[in-house]
């Protein structure tokens, strides 16, 4: 009835001339409701990440050789990655199928359990990994999408026995298995992209082992889960119709938030070198191939205009050469102090930033991993505080600054003498703030220092801490741009020093033991940092770096005095604009309080072989990276390693690498 009567009113309008026009025009409106959101867009392949906080409930048993048992509860940080596939049917019923696998932070590492046994010795269980293949079943309206999910649950466990028989540990690999059941919430938030909330309920049922001493363990658990992701749905066309009528009706505002990640896979090693003795922190002088992996989620979110959220969870895993020791200039700017024998997560990045725009000019903020895209005042105050690497912000370089990218050496990349304050994966907290203008930034923080040389403790005792500020100064040389920076910075720690270790008695057991020797010091340094484009495709950088060299370190690497310089060229003059070649060499050097103590068989973060016969460390590195297609490249890296360890009586070193990154 209601289609007759609109049918009526469309012949009057068309027969009636002036008077139908008038009509109309009398006519009320309504505006169209807005679309609802469409979840057969998001039919099919999946991909994603997660992160999530776990409680644990664990019963084990341990014969040493009399039996005792009892239960204990853990809990940790996890994070991993996802993909599946969903199928949603016309009555808005959703089927599908995911599978995913978790990773324990790297601060807990999956620690179960760690106890001693009446043979002196110590037991350990961890959690190597958590990995589900599970079906989904719910429902889907508007936007959202209601699920219940379960299925099939496994887990590498690893028991450590330490010391042991066969080894300094011994270790027993086990495969769990059990089951999961879980329920969860999704919600798109963009094209292509949904946000999840889920938990999940994982039983593993009992497995055991016997270590070479006799000793037997065994262990069961569950889990409780609570886990917050985001996918990204594979194959749709960018083409395809928002979800809802207007894009301002997402949940977030598209210019608010935005998600970037990087993947760096890198394998690093050498032939043998001569070696006339070794220590515990020398580079091994036998052939060695060692590599590192790393992925990173870049996440930002805009809570309203000037105030800005990050975080970037992280996985890493590998090993440095020698387990990162042995080299003051270590040789992969992606190996950690801490390895990783199975990949482990951490969040790298959690910050809150804030600008204060103190008007005038303008200019255009680009998107990029930690940057949502925007106009911001040229004159401006940002204030940052939160977990992250002082170096995010500090001694920048556009030539020498990523070791995903550019160069792989440590000290070309950054730091030198500077005792950058990190644990053994990089990061701190703190705070800092930046006061930018046209020709000119200064920015200036403060950030916790470990509670001892190279550990992932902080002090958190005020006034210990690290003080540090820059002077960036903008400049154009024959109309290319360029940059210098001042820094300065001083590090108020626990710290050893070197004269003290030196002054013990001779008798003193691992004589010199700076450990015996600390007490709250102050380090300090200055960094004199240059880039300069020559052309536009060519660039020139050099760093310049000293501090006193009394004192221990406390987080980087053991160096009181550092000169670094390089060239990058694109390589468009031979019609591949997006590749890269780059040379760059560092001399460094250790003050004669640091030489006495090395000499004496003094250990350091880094370096220590038992003896020195001191010359200056030299350091000629050369890459060249291939440009796969806008998002991935290929490099290939060589290194020489004069007097590595500043030691005369080693080397030198020819160091081989192979690099894959990608990125979005």
């Amino acid at each position: 009835m209601r289609g007759l009567c609109l049918a009526g009113l469309g012949l009057t309008v068309l027969a009636g001339g002036t008077h139908a026009a008038d009509l109309s025009a009398a006519l009320p409106t309504k505006a169209p409701p807005p679309a609802s959101y469409d979840w057969t867009g998001f039919t099919g392949f999946y991909v994603g990440g997660h992160v999530a906080y776990s409680l644990g409930e664990a019963t084990r048993a341990l014969s040493d050789p009399a039996p005792s048992g009892i239960g204990n509860s853990f809990s940790s940080l996890y994070g991993g990655v996802q993909g599946g596939y969903n199928y949603v049917f016309p009555s808005r019923l959703l089927v599908g199928a995911e599978a995913d696998i978790t990773f324990p932070n790297f601060f807990e590492d999956g620690s179960i359990f760690t106890g001693g046994t009446a043979l002196g010795t110590t037991v350990s269980d961890q959690i190597d990994y958590i990995a589900t293949l599970r079906g989904r079943f719910g429902y889907v309206f508007d936007h959202w999408l209601f699920y219940g999910t379960g299925g099939f649950a496994w887990s590498q466990a690893r028991f450590g026995e330490t010391p042991g028989v066969a080894s300094t540990e011994d270790k027993i690999l086990l495969t769990r298995t059990g089951w999961t059941l879980g329920l969860g919430a999704e919600v798109a938030i963009a094209p292509k992209w949904t946000a999840q909330l889920e938990y999940l309920y994982d039983d593993f049922g009992t497995v055991a082992g016997v270590f070479p001493s006799g000793t037997a363990y065994q262990s069961a658990f569950n889990m409780q889960s609570l886990r917050l992701g985001l996918n990204y749905e594979l194959g749709a066309s960018d083409a395809d119709p928002p979800a809802f009528g207007d894009s301002d009706q997402w949940p977030i505002a598209p210019d608010n938030w935005n998600i970037h990640g990087q993947f760096t896979a890198i394998e690093q090693g050498y032939p043998a070198f001569r070696s006339s003795y070794e220590g515990a922190n020398s580079l091994s002088a036998a052939a060695q191939a060692k590599n590192t992996v790393s992925a990173t989620a870049f996440v930002g979110l805009r809570l309203w205009n000037g105030t800005d959220i990050y975080i970037d969870p992280e996985i890493t895993q590998g090993f440095g050469l020698s387990d990162t020791v042995g080299v003051a200039g270590f040789p992969n700017m992606e190996a950690q102090k801490a390895s990783f024998p199975m990949p482990r997560v951490d969040m790298a990045r959690v910050y809150v930033q804030q600008t204060f725009g103190l008007g005038g000019e303008q200019e255009t903020i680009a998107d990029g991993p930690n940057q949502i895209a925007g106009k911001e005042d040229i004159s401006r105050i940002t204030v940052t505080a939160g977990r992250f690497a002082v170096t995010d912000f500090f001694d920048n370089n556009a030539y020498a600054q990523d070791g995903r990218t550019q160069f792989l050496n440590w000290n070309v990349d950054c730091c030198g003498s500077y005792d950058w304050t990190m644990d053994q994966i990089s990061y701190t907290w703190g705070a800092m703030a930046e006061l930018n203008q046209r020709f000119w930034a200064f920015r200036a923080g403060y950030f916790l220092v470990p509670v001892v040389s190279n550990v992932d403790d902080f002090d958190t005792h005020f006034p210990d801490g690290e003080y540090i500020a820059e002077l960036e100064l903008r400049y154009s040389l024959f109309s290319e741009p360029g940059k210098l920076r001042l820094m300065a910075w001083a590090n108020r720690a626990n710290m050893g020093s070197y004269a003290a270790a030196l002054a013990e008695p001779l008798t003193t057991p691992t004589y010199p033991d700076i450990t015996l020797v600390r007490q709250v010091r102050t380090n300090y340094g200055f960094d004199v940092n240059l880039e300069q484009a020559i052309a536009g495709d060519l660039g020139v950088f050099s760093r310049a770096t000293w501090s006193p060299g009394q004192d221990e370190i406390i987080g980087w690497t053991d160096c009181d005095e550092s000169l670094s310089a390089g060239v990058q060229l694109k390589g468009t003059s031979w019609g591949r604009p997006n590749d890269k070649i780059g040379m760059a060499g560092v001399v460094e050097g250790l003050s004669p309080e640091a030489r006495a103590y090395f000499a004496a068989g003094g250990l350091g973060i880094l370096i220590g072989d038992g003896a020195l016969s001191y010359q200056p460390e030299k350091i000629l590195e050369t890459y060249y990276s291939y440009s796969l297609n806008a998002w991935s490249s290929l490099s290939f890296d060589y290194q020489f390693v004069a007097d590595p360890a500043y030691n005369a009586d080693r080397g030198p070193v020819n160091i081989f690498a192979g690099r894959l990154h990608a990125e979005f």
